[in-house]
């Protein structure tokens, strides 16, 4: 985050202007953060569904699956690349 100027030396209008470029900052920042939300519900609800699913189909070894959304999800890594040939 970059330093705000010496507000004692700005115009009244470089303050609004100022003002004006960090409220519609905050706004675009907002809108992606709604939007990565919504992906996050879109992807969990479809872990929900899988997971039904395997559950009434005696699956097992959903957890590792959680596990794997999980980290994907809060960065801590992408997901493995699956060998085609397994």
């Amino acid at each position: 985050m970059e330093a705000l100027p010496d507000l004692g030396s700005l115009s009244d209008a470089d303050l609004r202007q100022l003002i004006h470029e960090l409220v519609e900052e905050e706004h675009q920042v907002s809108y992606r953060r709604r939007m990565l939300h919504g992906r996050i519900d879109i992807l969990r609800a479809e872990l929900v569904v899988r997971l039904q699913k395997g559950h009434r189909s005696g699956e097992s070894g959903l957890q590792v699956d959680v596990e794997r959304l999980t980290a994907i999800l809060t960065g801590k890594g992408a997901p493995p690349l699956e060998d085609p040939a397994s």
